[in-house]
C-alpha cells in the first residue's frame, strides 16, 4: 500500500467523509472541504519547524449546491478578504498545536460563518414622525435659540 492511499483511509476512519448541518435548511458535505495543512507561525517547541499543524480550509462556496444563492451572496459580504474572486473561502486555523484540533476549529468558524449568512436580515419599517414629536423638536430649537441670544454682547444705543 502506498502512502497517500493510507492517508487517505485514515482520513476516512477519522470523520472526513460526513455531513456538515449549518441549519435545517443547509447542509454541506465534508467532500466539498479541502483541508492544506501548513507549518504555523508561534509556538510549538522542537516541533515548530518539523510539523504542520496550522490548516487553511477552503470551500468553493459557488460550486456548492447545498447553499441557496441568497445565502452565498450575503456569505460573500460577511466573509470580506476571506474570500477570492473564484468564490473560493479561505480559513486559516493556527490556534492550537494539534492538527486535527486545527481542523475541527477551522471547520466550526466556517459553520458559524455559515450560519450567521444564513440569518435574513430584518426589513426596515418606515415610521413617520408624530405631530407631537414634531412640535416637541420646534420648540427644542426654539429653546436653543433663545439661550444662544441671551450669550450675545449687548450694544448701547449710541
Amino acid at each position: 500500500m502506498c502512502k497517500p492511499f493510507v492517508r487517505f483511509l485514515s482520513l476516512i476512519c477519522m470523520g472526513y467523509n460526513r455531513m456538515i448541518n449549518i441549519t435545517p435548511d443547509i447542509v454541506i458535505h465534508e467532500k466539498e472541504l479541502t483541508f492544506d495543512f501548513v507549518r504555523s507561525s508561534g509556538p510549538g517547541g522542537q516541533n515548530v519547524n518539523k510539523v504542520s499543524t496550522a490548516v487553511q480550509l477552503r470551500f468553493d462556496v459557488r460550486a456548492s449546491i447545498g447553499i441557496p444563492g441568497e445565502v452565498k451572496s450575503r456569505l460573500r459580504t460577511l466573509a470580506g478578504k476571506r474570500m477570492t474572486e473564484d468564490g473560493i473561502l479561505i480559513i486559516k486555523a493556527n490556534q492550537f498545536r494539534k492538527q486535527e484540533q486545527n481542523r475541527q476549529d477551522a471547520v466550526e468558524r466556517l459553520t458559524q460563518l455559515l450560519q450567521k449568512a444564513a440569518i435574513k436580515p430584518k426589513k426596515r419599517v418606515k415610521t413617520r414622525p408624530t405631530k407631537a414629536a414634531k412640535e416637541r423638536k420646534l420648540a427644542a430649537k426654539k429653546q436653543r435659540g433663545r439661550l444662544k441670544k441671551l450669550r450675545q454682547k449687548v450694544f448701547n444705543g449710541e
